[in-house]
């Protein structure tokens, strides 16, 4: 396994996709009584030379906080903020189907599951949400985009 295939915790510790879903699944069996999201979220910031991409891995707990892991990964220079908005998505999507295959594999534990994707309708990427929101949906995963897109936007975003 590469190390940009592990996640950090908070912590700093890395682990993998499958021991951050039993982190998640840990956190989620502490109050049963609460209602759940897990979310996926990727960020960028763009280098001279460089893209640096950020994708990561939210567990809340509506109403009472939650945690999150977090990966970083590179990638060569992008010359369209179009081009690297779709790699975020394709990151957070990519992601997002390894997570939810090993929660559905080992817990019955009820949960929503979100993308958050850093396209709002202020600013340059507005013109990109219903290509964002598309591509999301239809890999069958709830899509939010700013200001409700918190797991790409701020979560990630702290560590770009």
């Amino acid at each position: 396994m590469k190390n940009d295939d592990l996640f950090n915790d908070s912590n700093g510790k890395k682990i993998s996709a499958r021991e951050v879903v039993t982190e998640v699944i840990n956190f989620m069996k502490e109050d049963q009584r609460r209602h759940y999201k897990v979310i996926i979220g990727t960020d960028s910031q763009q280098t001279s030379d460089d893209s640096d991409f950020v994708t990561a891995i939210v567990v809340h707990r509506v109403g009472n906080g939650g945690r999150y892991f977090w990966r970083r990964s590179e990638n060569g220079r992008f010359y369209t903020l179009r081009d690297r908005i779709i790699t975020e998505v394709l990151l957070s999507i990519e992601v997002a189907k390894e997570v939810l295959m090993f929660l559905k594999s080992a817990t019955t534990l009820p949960f929503n599951f979100e993308i958050h994707a850093d396209v709002g309708n202020n600013g340059e990427t507005k013109t990109m949400i219903s290509e964002v929101v598309g591509m999301i949906k239809a890999h069958d995963f709830e899509a939010k985009t700013k200001p409700e897109s918190y797991a790409a936007s701020k979560v990630a975003d702290r560590h770009t």
